[in-house]
């Protein structure tokens, strides 16, 4: 996430709150992109260090857990700087011009003076910051597919360019060790029966055992899949988008909740203030009245019911709105109850980190070094691979 400032509710449900659950199902990498906000606000960085403190405790209260996941600053990472550059050696200008998002935010930004390499080439640097780690899924929603698939295509030409992976049969035949010894063993007999007499099961079968084996690394998990065929694995290899849910959060006034609009609800702001302001929130327009029939597709608040609230609670608010059974205010108050108690729960959990700085220091500094270490493995590959290094 770039940190532009503190989190809100729509960052929370949009992305954060994913995150919170996947960070028990994968190896998760979770970064402040420091850099990626000097794409558009390189004109005034006196804020940059609060926004950066603000979004870390924002996740630290939402639930990221730097037991089991990676967290760190961009910028405290110089691989990705580094990656950055090698790669923006080989990446067309077209590609980077053709970025949905390039066109849209010059003519959404015009305050902005956006003619810079920094901004064209952000997705150079957001492809930087996935290969990096050489990641199995990147979780995204729809309307950011492209930008992975960007991603895909440098990784693909990359891999083009510079051949196959160095030693490539030895670091294969390692990670059948890793396997484990009856993993291995089978791994070595499903791999020769496919080889010698075009097994297809005994591919299936071998392919499982890869993939379902969560003590190897993702290289070596390419590595395997590409040894049963004879063949080299990629440098960086390319990753899939992992889909994930984004409801649409409606800000105060009925638009997507957005820092720009002014509209948004902070995941620590004060409880009685965020309480006023939802009473005041947009609803169905065609409710003049308390006497007037509403219609909760037409309404924001009704957004905010298919997040927050149970099927009893919801048939309630549609049934009451359509037939003008119940108030506005009505409508929106177990919505206010939940919001409100997320919040509560949100400004208490932050409470301890606030207090304790040097806890949060501690956090990212090891995550730095734990993605450094990661980050060094790939770069080593890269630089052999472009004969940067003998």
């Amino acid at each position: 996430m770039r940190p532009t400032g503190p989190l809100h509710l729509g960052n929370y449900h949009g992305a954060l709150r994913n995150w919170v659950e996947l960070q028990y199902q994968y190896e998760c990498y979770f970064f402040i992109a420091d850099w990626h906000a000097l794409t558009t606000g390189y004109e005034d960085t006196s804020h940059l260090q609060e926004h950066v403190h603000a979004v870390l405790v924002d996740w630290l209260a939402a639930g990221l857990n730097p037991a089991v996941a990676t967290l760190f600053i961009q910028s405290h990472v110089p691989e990705h700087a580094e990656l950055h550059l090698l790669l923006s050696m080989i990446t067309p200008l077209g590609w980077l011009e053709r970025v949905p998002t390039y066109k849209e935010q010059q003519s959404e930004l015009k305050e902005k003076d956006l003619a810079t390499y920094g901004f064209l080439g952000y997705p150079v640097l957001q492809s930087s910051d996935i290969l990096l780690y050489r990641p199995a899924f990147v979780p995204v929603g729809e309307d950011q597919v492209a930008h992975v698939e960007i991603t895909r295509e440098i990784a693909r030409r990359f891999n083009h360019l510079y051949g196959r992976e160095p030693d490539f049969e030895a670091k294969a035949e390692a990670a059948v060790k890793s396997l484990g010894g009856r993993n291995s063993t089978m791994y070595r007999q499903l791999r020769r029966r496919f080889q010698e007499s075009g097994d297809a099961e005994a591919l299936a079968r071998a392919q499982g055992l890869v993939q379902g084996n969560n003590r190897i690394t993702v290289a070596d998990r390419e590595r395997l899949l590409g040894f049963l065929h004879g063949e080299g694995v990629s440098i960086l290899p390319e990753p899939q988008v992992l889909l994930t849910a984004t409801p649409r959060v409606p800000g105060l006034d009925g638009r997507k909740m957005s820092k720009s609009y002014g509209n948004t609800i902070g995941l620590r702001e004060d409880p009685d203030t965020v309480a006023q302001r939802l009473r005041t929130m947009q609803t169905d327009p065609a409710r003049v009245r308390r006497t007037d029939p509403g219609d909760p597709d037409k309404c924001p608040v009704w957004d905010l019911h298919k997040i927050y609230s149970d099927e009893p609670t919801r048939s309630w608010a549609a049934q009451g709105c359509r037939t003008a059974g119940i108030g506005c205010l009505d409508c929106k108050k177990p919505v206010i109850d939940k919001i409100v108690e997320e919040v509560r729960a949100m400004r208490r959990r932050a409470q301890e980190y606030e207090e304790n700085p040097e806890m949060v220091r501690n956090i990212v500094t090891e995550g730095a070094d734990k993605a450094r270490e990661a980050a060094r493995q790939t770069l080593d590959e890269v630089r052999r691979a472009m004969h940067l290094r003998s």
